[in-house]
């Protein structure tokens, strides 16, 4: 947990006790009553509290992230407060003498909802300072070095490039004033750039890595990261160029436990059922409006790649003419395809032409969150091209996935690359965290209508 974070928790802890003193003002009496015995005592306060913690964690209110945009912000605090309002209901239902009533909770998460969104802005602009910012060293001044220099270029907010260490072992691609010294004086430059990491950007190590050096500033307490590391840290992708099977081997995680799996089992069949249950009603008029729009069924269904690589059947709901692919067998849909009719632009937008796929949840084929399932065309075609394709399907495709709320959209082999970037990057950090960060991405992707 960074710095960053605790001090949000901190004033977040401070912000709800005093949204909570001053909802409780009409009665206590007082502007900070809060250890007053009437109503609720000082543990139902502490409870409060707590579920406004935890929602905002939820709703990854708490996301290191010094890029994130004031709508951003606004969007996961109403998430948050959503999810406390329906927690603490759930708990004073459950617990009557808990609760403070209806006027005091409502004005308290209100206020709270105010109080939080000026101090995280007000803390993440602080934080963009240069002063904040990391500073980072790298070793290489070959292709892959300028890449991991053009990153941290682009995202300086979070990094400042202090220079690149020259290796006479490779061709020098970046600017040669920005090369700050050489392989074999690397800890002295990082001393004397006060460098906070070290990314180690060569081509090739074998015979000119300075191992003795590299052990020095680990031992000083300065991170050391390969480029690929480096780059899956800073972009939620993976750098798949530049990696190794012995990367996938040896990096961390790629761990996914028989008790995960059955806990991810049990949440995608209860979400799943809930799901079907509220949106079920919606079916027969969703049906009537797609027969005046355009001739044929309702649903759709199409083979697709799923775990292991065992082909299903997927459902969705219709958004093409019926006679979309007649003449042209498999293609790739692109942005503003004219195959797709009036309503379902309006479907895929939304993202409603996914809910069928609840029925595939259900049977075990899909989990609510995973890599997008492909066609078996597509997908005999991209393992001849991208390396590591195949290992996508080590897990089970999802309704929605990192992939699709981080990428806007693909329509080539160039764009499967790029979503394979992170599909691997779930795969590799796979967790009830993570699941939890997409489905709410989602949520914003839907609000927001930033959909296909």
């Amino acid at each position: 947990m960074t710095r960053m974070i605790l001090i949000l928790i901190a004033g977040d802890i401070v912000c709800s006790l005093s949204a909570l003193s001053l909802a409780l003002l009409p009665v206590t009496g007082k502007v900070f009553g809060l250890m007053e015995s009437s109503p609720g005592g000082s543990l139902n306060r502490v409870i409060f509290v707590a579920v406004l913690l935890f929602s905002s964690f939820v709703a990854e209110v708490y996301r290191d992230d010094r890029e994130m945009g004031g709508r951003e912000i606004a969007i996961r605090i109403a998430v948050a407060l959503c999810c406390s309002l329906m927690f603490l209901s759930s708990l004073y239902y459950l617990l009557p003498s808990a609760k403070f009533g209806r006027i005091v909770l409502v004005t308290a998460l209100v206020l709270f909802g105010i109080l939080q969104f000026a101090w995280h802005a007000f803390v993440r602009i602080q934080s963009n300072l240069p002063v904040f910012a990391k500073r980072v060293l790298i070793l290489g001044a070959g292709p892959l070095a300028k890449r991991i220099g053009g990153l941290i270029s682009a995202r300086n907010s979070h990094y400042i490039l202090t220079g690149y260490v020259n290796c006479t072992s490779e061709s020098v691609n970046v600017p040669y004033q920005s090369i700050v010294g050489d392989f074999e004086n690397l800890y002295e430059t990082v001393k004397k750039k006060k460098a906070n990491k070290v990314v180690v950007s060569l081509s090739e190590r074998r015979g000119v890595f300075p191992l003795q050096d590299m052990l020095n500033c680990k031992l000083s307490g300065i991170e050391v990261l390969d480029a690929p590391s480096f780059y899956e840290k800073v972009t939620g992708k993976l750098l798949l160029e530049n990696i190794t099977p012995s990367w996938f081997i040896f990096s961390h995680g790629f761990r996914s436990t028989l008790l995960f799996r059955l806990a991810k089992r049990m949440i995608d069949v209860v979400l799943s059922l809930v799901g079907l249950l509220v949106f079920l009603p919606f079916f027969p008029v969703l049906a009537l409006l797609m027969r005046l729009d355009s001739p044929g069924p309702l649903f759709f269904s199409q083979e697709r790649v799923g775990e292991g690589e065992k082909p299903f059947t997927i459902y969705k709901f219709r958004t093409m003419r019926q006679d979309a692919e007649e003449g042209t067998g498999a293609v790739w849909a692109r942005r503003n395809d004219p195959r797709i009719t009036k309503l379902g632009a309006f479907l895929r937008k939304s993202r409603i032409d996914e809910i069928p796929q609840l029925f595939n949840v259900l049977l075990g084929e899909m989990s609510l969150v995973g890599p997008r399932p492909e066609r078996p065309e597509f997908v005999e075609e991209l393992k001849k091209i991208i390396p590591y394709y195949s290992e996508r399907h080590f897990v089970k495709p999802g309704v929605t996935g990192w992939a699709q709320v981080c990428y806007p959209y693909g329509s080539s082999v160039e764009d499967a690359l790029e979503k394979l970037r992170y599909d691997l990057y779930y795969t590799k950090n796979i967790s009830f965290g993570l699941d939890c960060r997409v489905i709410l991405k989602t949520i914003g992707v839907v609000l927001l209508r930033r959909g296909r």
